[in-house]
């Protein structure tokens, strides 16, 4: 949750959420939006993380799921000690290795030797590879051959899909993300891993105007999805392959569907303990 092994204090929401999916995502989006910097997913909803200095009786009222007919959503608050949280993170963060090539780790791991090695300071931005879906475009993307493509990382978190496509032969990767923390700790993880064809954009879907990409990975939840398949289609080129994830496999038709409408073709998908990996190719 920092920059620097400086100590800061966070304050704790804990929310229930009556049902669960697809509600629990759509809530980690939109407190995103307000400043909360990390989550847990829990069994009853989720545990957010927001600055104390940010922190105010106010700060839920944009958060539009708060006043949804649709679910219901409970939440209890309360201050965090200060934390060193970068020895949080030595503590309890482990590599991973996908198909005994890929290996993301920590600066403080030794490595394992494989193909594909990357070195993440994950901190609190999403795409450790420890989440079903992160590790599902790993795998994918282990089977693509990127030489020579512009691609397009969508919701890239860490930065840590947009470093491997690099690694599989893309010469030229724009990692996308509308939270300013993952913006941060991706353009840290890029020079680190010495990534010199990736450029990291803070925004969303409206930084995608008038460009075009050749492969395209969007990891982020079903809603945003749904709402911006039509610009992910306008922005592929014929022909180009797109990744999708974020989802449940209860969703994936209503991705198909809207990919359908728009020309993009199912090709594949791989499941992880319900979440999809979708692979989509374009007419």
């Amino acid at each position: 949750m920092s920059n620097s092994v400086t100590d800061q204090v966070y304050v704790e929401y804990q929310f229930t959420i009556l049902p669960l999916q697809p509600w629990n995502d759509v809530l980690i989006a939109q407190l995103g939006e307000v400043g909360f910097e990390s989550f847990v997913e829990t069994e009853k909803g989720v545990t957010g993380y927001v600055l104390k200095s940010l922190d105010n009786d106010a700060i839920l009222n944009n958060v539009e799921l708060m006043s949804n007919e649709l679910v219901d959503i409970a939440f209890a608050k309360a201050d965090i000690a200060p934390t060193n949280w970068n020895a949080e993170w030595e503590k309890n963060f482990n590599p991973i290795t996908v198909d005994n090539r890929c290996e993301v780790r920590a600066p403080f791991h030794e490595p394992a030797g494989v193909e594909y090695d990357i070195v993440i300071e994950p901190k609190m931005s999403f795409g450790t590879g420890h989440h079903q879906t992160t590790h599902m475009m790993i795998q994918h993307l282990l089977k693509e051959d990127l030489k020579g493509m512009n691609v397009l990382d969508m919701g890239s978190g860490t930065g840590v899909l947009a470093i491997l496509a690099q690694m599989r032969g893309a010469t030229a990767v724009d990692a996308i993300d509308i939270d300013t923390w993952c913006y941060e700790n991706a353009l840290e993880n890029v020079e680190r891993n010495n990534a010199g064809n990736v450029k990291v954009i803070l925004g969303g879907a409206e930084q995608l105007d008038e460009k075009i990409y050749d492969f395209i990975i969007a990891n982020i939840n079903r809603n945003i999805l749904l709402q911006d398949i039509p610009r992910y289609g306008n922005s592929l080129k014929p022909g180009g392959t797109i990744l999708f994830s974020g989802f449940y496999t209860e969703d994936l038709e209503l991705i198909k569907e809207a990919c359908r409408n728009i020309g993009i073709n199912y090709h594949s998908h791989i499941v992880r303990d319900n979440w999809v990996g979708l692979k989509m190719i374009k007419n």
